[in-house]
């Protein structure tokens, strides 16, 4: 049989046929399908567009601000200032002899808790040298001299009457006062520890004719620094007139902050000093040789803290916080300088001629046994006394301000100690100074 190429043509467009049959069945039967898919694809474009219209509409229309809610407002903390603290000193005992280093008060309704800077181990043993010192009055007052903070402040007064006598000015100065004319005199007449100095007489006693200016058969020479240590009223007389004046003698005692009010957590009285004119009034106040030169022992002991401290005087202060019943700090200490009233280099220099008052002047013999023990072989240990007579001789003010320095620049101290004496001489006050110095830093919490 014969094959030709008509018949391949024509089977061709044949297959052709059939295939396009079958796509367009094909085509009928997915057609609802494509439809519903293509409308549902529509709706769905339709919807969103719609939505994002109204979205967009919603987030660009202004709207009303709500004002935040608010809480009620809270009761502010009562600040407490330091004018505030006597009352809260005297709410926690009647008697300041009696305070420690931590009490709670109870003012107008509301519960407090103070925190002070008190040594109630220092405190208790100082009442119990205080007791058996057969003493009129006593006191004694011990700080930190580079913060201020005071350890202990006791007092004792054989007659029973109330009040501390550490802040009373009722005390002659005397020879503490050779402190500021020796501060005077090393800063403004320029003169150094060992310049000779010369003087007549008795080294303890002030006359006229001791005076006049150096020569003489009868003449002693010494040092400044010997003059100091063994309080020689002589030399200091005569630097009073010929070296310092009324002039130098008045701005230095302001300088040390007599006549001036002493910021304290409690009320401290004026130290009083009236600067004559005359040659002789002069030469009692340079000396201290007076009886109207007065101070009180807080004070006192402020005069130490100048030479340790490089020239400045710390503001005191007792109480260190003060919270109320949910704990907020109400209180805080801010410490201050209270005064600067000499350089660096005039400061090394007293604390030089202080260091002399205990190594050979008039603290030597008091300060002797604490100077042996092992523990002080290193310490700094400076002092100046102080001892005159009332005016008409019933009383013996006996005075002592020192510092104690530890040999690696731990926790120094100053103290000041008070005694009035009568008929019966009672513990010096330098006895005194010696051994609160000796259970502090044997007791000492590191």
């Amino acid at each position: 049989m014969k094959w030709n190429q008509s018949d391949t043509a024509g089977w061709r467009q044949y297959q052709q046929k059939l295939q396009r049959k079958t796509r367009r069945r094909l085509l009928h039967k997915r057609l609802p399908l494509l439809l519903a898919v293509a409308g549902t694809a529509f709706a769905l474009t339709l919807f969103l567009f719609f939505a994002g219209a109204r979205v967009y509409s919603y987030w660009r229309a202004p709207r009303p601000v709500t004002p935040p809610v608010q809480s009620p407002p809270k009761p502010s903390a009562p600040i407490i200032s330091q004018q505030d603290l006597t009352a809260f000193l005297t709410a926690a005992a009647g008697d300041l002899n009696q305070l420690s280093d931590q009490y709670a008060v109870n003012r107008n309704g509301a519960a407090y808790t103070v925190r002070t800077s008190l040594d109630t181990d220092l405190q208790k043993y100082i009442l119990r040298l205080l007791g058996r010192a057969r003493t009129l009055q006593s006191a004694v007052l011990v700080l930190n001299p580079h913060d201020g903070r005071v350890l202990a402040m006791a007092s004792r007064d054989a007659q029973g009457s109330t009040g501390n006598l550490c802040l009373k000015a009722n005390y002659p100065a005397a020879s503490l006062f050779k402190i500021v004319s020796a501060a005077a005199v090393l800063e403004a007449a320029g003169y150094y520890p060992d310049k000779p100095v010369s003087f007549k007489g008795g080294k303890h006693t002030l006359y006229k004719y001791q005076l006049k200016p150096s020569g003489g058969k009868y003449t002693s020479r010494t040092k400044f620094r010997n003059a100091f240590a063994s309080s020689n009223n002589a030399v200091f007389g005569k630097l009073g007139i010929f070296d310092l004046g009324h002039n130098v003698l008045a701005d230095y005692a302001d300088k040390f902050l007599f006549n001036r009010h002493i910021a304290y957590d409690l009320p401290v009285a004026v130290s009083k000093i009236e600067i004559p004119t005359d040659d002789f009034g002069l030469a009692e106040i340079a000396s201290g040789f007076n009886k109207k030169t007065l101070i009180s022992p807080l004070h006192a002991v402020l005069l130490a803290t100048v030479p340790v401290n490089g020239g400045n005087m710390p503001a005191p202060w007792l109480v260190d916080t003060i919270l109320d019943k949910t704990g907020t700090v109400l209180y805080h200490v801010g410490r201050k300088i209270l005064a600067s009233p000499v350089s660096n280099k005039t400061a090394a220099q007293l604390k030089a001629l202080m260091n002399d008052v205990v190594r050979y002047g008039t603290a030597r013999k008091f300060y002797r046994r604490l100077r042996r023990k092992k523990q002080f072989t290193r310490f700094s240990l400076g002092a100046k006394t102080g001892t005159i007579n009332d005016s008409r001789d019933n009383f013996k003010y006996d005075w002592i301000t020192a510092y104690a320095l530890p040999p690696r620049g731990g926790d120094a101290i100053c103290v000041g100690v008070l005694g009035v004496h009568g008929k019966i001489l009672g513990i010096r006050s330098a006895e005194i100074a010696r051994a609160v110095i000796s259970y502090y830093f044997a007791h000492k919490k590191s």
